[in-house]
C-alpha cells in the first residue's frame, strides 16, 4: 500500500531533514501492511518500542501517527531506510521516503532517514531471548526494530551519515 506516493517519486531524492537534537522523536519502521513506532526521550538518550498497528487506510494511519505525535509532544521522525548491502537504496527505500514525506505531511514534523539494515533480525534476537512465542514474537518484531533503527540514530554522532557500503566487511 502506497497510496501516499507522490504522481512522481523518482524526480528527486529526499535528504535528511534537520531533526532538533533536543525533544521526543518518533522511530517508524515501515512495512506495506504495518508500522511499528518507537519513542525517545526527551534528552534523545533511550529509544523504546512503543506500539505496532496494521495499516487500514490513509486517513486512519495519518490519525495514529499525528495522535502519537500530540499525546508524546515529539519534534520530529526518524524513518528506517531499507538499503542494499552496498548502501544503495532501491525500490523498498523509495517506498519508505515517500511513507516519510506523507508522514511528515501528516503530523507537521520535520523527517529524516535512517539505515535500518539488520534491524529486524536483532529485533527477532532480543525477543528469541525473551523466550516469547512465535505468534507473541511476530506481534512486537516491528516496533522493536522500531526501537533499534531510532536507537542507533540516537547513538550516532553523525546524524547526517548515508548508509555505508557493508559488502567488504
Amino acid at each position: 500500500m502506497n497510496d501516499f506516493c507522490n504522481e512522481n517519486p523518482d524526480d528527486r531524492l529526499i535528504e535528511n531533514g534537520q531533526v532538533p537534537t533536543e525533544g521526543t522523536l518518533i522511530g517508524l519502521d515501515y512495512g506495506s501492511k504495518r508500522i511499528g513506532i518507537a519513542i525517545s526521550t526527551r534528552n534523545q538518550s533511550i529509544a523504546s518500542p512503543l506500539e505496532n498497528f496494521t495499516r487500514y487506510s490513509l486517513e486512519l494511519d495519518a490519525k495514529i501517527i499525528a495522535g502519537v505525535a500530540t499525546d508524546y509532544q515529539a519534534v520530529g521522525l526518524v524513518v528506517g531506510l531499507p538499503v542494499h548491502m552496498s548502501g544503495d537504496e532501491g525500490g523498498q527505500a523509495r517506498e519508505a521516503r515517500q511513507f516519510g514525506e506523507w508522514a511528515a505531511n501528516a503530523t507537521g514534523l520535520p523527517v529524516c532517514y535512517w539505515d535500518e539494515r539488520y534491524t529486524s533480525s536483532i529485533a527477532e534476537m532480543y525477543l528469541l531471548q525473551s523466550e516469547l512465542s512465535e505468534k507473541k514474537r511476530k506481534g512486537r518484531r516491528d516496533k522493536v526494530a522500531a526501537q533499534v533503527m531510532l536507537q542507533s540514530f540516537l547513538d550516532s554522532d553523525d546524524r547526517q551519515a548515508k548508509p555505508r557500503d557493508l559488502r567488504s566487511l
